[in-house]
């Protein structure tokens, strides 16, 4: 049973940071690619952050470049998000994502976590 268990989340200021982390639990995961999404209320889910597993590629989306950072501890089968400088429209239901590849299209991600929400007030 592939399990991926989102944490972290919470309610800042703007300015503020947050450390996500998605522990990973029946998966030879870290073959592969690692990617956290959101949605946030009203908008369709998009990507922010994907890491190559293998080789630690990254890739951000430009909304988040310069403030968000994703990383990897292969020993615990953790991926971790740091956002930093957060802003209101940070604000959503943050997701982890397990695939093949590192994609954008989150359908082609073949396993998802629950979600762990972030708010953003300013």
């Amino acid at each position: 049973q592939v399990q991926l268990v989102e944490s972290g989340g919470g309610s800042v200021q703007a300015g503020g940071s947050l450390r996500l982390s998605c522990v990973a639990y029946g998966y030879a995961v870290m073959t592969t690619c690692m990617g956290w999404f959101r949605q946030a209320p009203g908008k369709e889910r998009e990507g922010v952050a994907t890491i190559y597993v293998g080789n630690d590629n990254t890739a951000y989306r430009d909304p988040v470049k310069g403030r968000f950072t994703i990383s990897q501890d292969k020993a615990k089968n953790t991926v971790y998000l740091q956002m930093n400088s957060l802003k209101p429209e940070d604000t959503a239901m943050y997701y982890c994502a397990a695939g093949p590849f590192c994609t954008w299209v989150g359908k082609l991600y073949n396993y998802w976590g629950q979600g762990t929400q972030v708010t953003v007030s300013s």
